[in-house]
């Protein structure tokens, strides 16, 4: 097994989990199988109790873990499926030390951070590269690890001391690591001040023709005091990973190369570019692939990086021109990573459609009443904001700030006419509105929300927990069955007969009242396994308007987009017919065909034998 670690220095937010998702990207496309692993220095046992306004959002696997967004991350890019494994906590970590404790393993010695935490993690790390997350049998070839946080973070240190460690115990052929730095670029104020004080003594060195005042300076200090750290630490970095506005001009290359003592060539710019996408092709083109391969001793057996498809999937988006506006009605939405897997969602749909994507986010709260007395300019920004959109979106979310503002979402979209999507606590909602505004239940409501209502749309699931939070809930990939063809979300999922998405959620629609809601209209086309929880909501009559129990976006990928998403973006984008028709002609697996692309198994009428295409990512997103 080959390891590739990558950590990060200077600042946070410099985008270690998208280099490292990229370089995953990178190595799979050199033809090798890669798995991932995150490592997050918090004491939490996952990410499920914390707030996404302090962390973003929590991201749920098939396995029902609950872990840090970087992990939806690695999914998208290298497209497989990663286990709670995966994520490593400092949780975690203590607890699996101390339950050993308790059992009396250590047999009677002094249980200490050397050598028992960092044994754990090593043990953990070789473990989880171990588990198969691409759906082939046996473990994967190189195992991409990032170390959350920033180098000099106390809470790092012992995950550090186990990285050291580990480096020395899989032999330096066998583990790389890239340190993400900064290298901000100033403008030159204090160049600027020495010239005029030379003026006013009246030294003219310069002409004021030749006085670029514009110019910027790439400082480099920082990166070295970094690295300097992580050298005091017992890790050498083999590669730096250089976040910038602009590439890296040579002299600060070299200067680099000097100071950190990495070779010029093992120094690569991430600089400022129109989407993500971009980043792995930012790599390829600076030859960071070779750095990795020649570090790991895999030269001679890799194979070219094929990421075309990927080029032009990354330059098409980057041409779209013609609009598609969705209005995101959240109570997260001051921190925009809160919705990060809604928000790829929504990109994947809208890029496949050919449409550019333009996202308004909303604060539920600023559409309700008690807004229009508080912040009346707020409110009626809000309100411009949801009537103007082309479609809409209520994600899910907990507690009862900004409930009435995504009820009344739901409701405008309902009597408007206009696109609707709502997930979790959205499509819950959903069912709230429309028992009060169509069959006259005024305090109808969700038990989460009212556990006094007489009226409850939505109660409690008898195997929930009433005194734990963390990993209580319906959580992970569950089974949902669809009751007829002629719903818009069966035809959009191919008219298959079921459909496997992940769900995260407390509370359900009160299988009680389900007998009155379709006898008024509302439908419920899905269903899991018992017949009993209701997993999509529908309203015929309504260009496009779908609630969806579980969490459709943590499964769409860059050119396989979600399918509700997809009918969201296509009913938005008044092309609805057309994807609901392209949907229902085919049912469609996919699986990795050995050229790099992809091979659909395509089902049409009455076939029993596929028809096997070899396709590749932009041919299906053009299309």
């Amino acid at each position: 097994m080959k390891y590739v670690v990558v950590s990060g220095g200077v600042v946070s937010g410099l985008g270690k989990g998208v280099t490292a998702s990229s370089i995953g990207l990178i190595l799979k496309s050199c033809g090798f199988r890669v798995t991932a692993i995150k490592i997050d220095p918090y004491l939490n046992i996952d990410a499920g109790t914390m707030s996404p306004i302090e962390h973003g959002e929590v991201y749920v696997l098939d396995d029902g873990g609950e872990v840090d967004l970087d992990l939806g991350n690695y999914e998208r890019f290298m497209d497989i499926k990663l286990t709670r494994e995966n994520n490593i906590t400092t949780g975690k970590v203590y607890k699996h030390v101390l339950e050993k404790e308790r059992r009396g393993d250590y047999l009677g010695k002094t249980v200490q951070v050397v050598p028992h935490i960092t044994d754990a993690i090593q043990e953990w790390i070789e473990r989880a590269a171990k588990i198969p997350v691409d759906g082939q049998s046996g473990p994967a070839d190189v195992c991409v690890i990032e170390l959350g946080g920033t180098i000099g973070d106390i809470e790092s240190m012992p995950f550090i001391e186990a990285l050291g460690q580990f480096s020395y115990r899989v032999g330096s052929e066998n583990f790389c690591l890239i340190h993400v730095s900064l290298v901000p670029v100033l403008n030159v104020v204090g160049e600027q001040a020495s010239l005029l004080r030379l003026v006013t003594f009246g030294v003219f060195i310069l002409t004021m023709s030749n006085i670029m005042w514009s110019n910027c300076l790439q400082k480099t200090k920082p990166t070295q005091h970094s690295v300097k750290d992580l050298r005091g630490l017992g890790l050498s970095p083999n590669i730096l990973a250089c976040r910038s506005t602009k590439p890296l001009e040579d002299n600060v290359k070299a200067k680099l190369s000097q100071f950190c003592q990495v070779p010029m060539e093992n120094i690569v710019t991430l600089y400022d570019c129109p989407n993500i996408w971009h980043i792995p092709l930012l790599l390829k083109e600076q030859k960071a692939h070779e750095a990795i391969l020649h570090v790991l001793n895999l030269t001679g057996i890799a194979k070219e990086p094929a990421l075309e498809e990927w080029s032009l999937m990354a330059k098409m988006s980057d041409k779209l021109h013609v609009p598609v506006r969705i209005a995101v009605v959240g109570k997260y939405t001051e921190l925009l990573d809160s919705y990060l897997s809604i928000h790829k969602a929504l990109l994947h749909a809208s890029v496949a459609r050919r449409k550019k994507l333009v996202i308004d986010w909303i604060p539920a709260s600023d559409l309700e009443q008690g807004a229009k007395k508080e912040n009346p300019d707020a409110y009626k920004a809000a309100w411009k904001l949801l009537k103007g959109a082309d479609g809409i979106l209520v994600p899910g979310g907990f507690g009862n700030r900004g409930v009435q503002g995504k009820i009344l979402a739901g409701k405008h979209a309902r009597e408007n006419k206009v696109p609707y999507l709502g997930i979790c606590l959205g499509m819950q909602l959903a069912v709230v509105e429309y028992a009060r505004n169509v069959l006259g239940l005024a305090d109808a409501n969700s038990a989460e929300l009212d556990p006094n209502t007489k009226n409850p749309c939505v109660i409690f699931m008898p195997e929930g927990s009433t005194t734990h939070m963390g990993g209580t809930m319906r959580l992970g990939s569950r089974r949902t069955y669809f009751q007829s063809k002629d719903s818009k979300s069966a035809k959009l999922y191919g008219n298959r007969s079921f459909v496997d998405e992940r769900h995260r959620h407390r509370y359900e629609v009160n299988p009680a009242m389900v007998t009155r809601f379709e006898s008024s209209g509302l439908t419920f086309p899905g269903k899991d396994e018992t017949g009993q929880r209701m997993e999509i909501v529908e309203l015929p009559n309504h260009p496009f308007y779908v609630g969806a129990q579980f969490h459709p976006e943590y499964k769409s990928r860059p050119g396989k987009p979600s399918p509700l998403f997809l009918g969201l973006i296509g009913a938005a984008s008044g092309e609805l017919d057309n994807v609901l028709q392209q949907s229902c002609q085919e049912s469609v697996v996919s699986r990795p065909h050995s050229n790099g692309k992809l091979e659909r198994l395509y089902w049409k009428g009455a076939a029993k034998k596929p028809v096997s295409v070899v396709y590749s990512v932009c041919d299906r997103v053009c299309s």
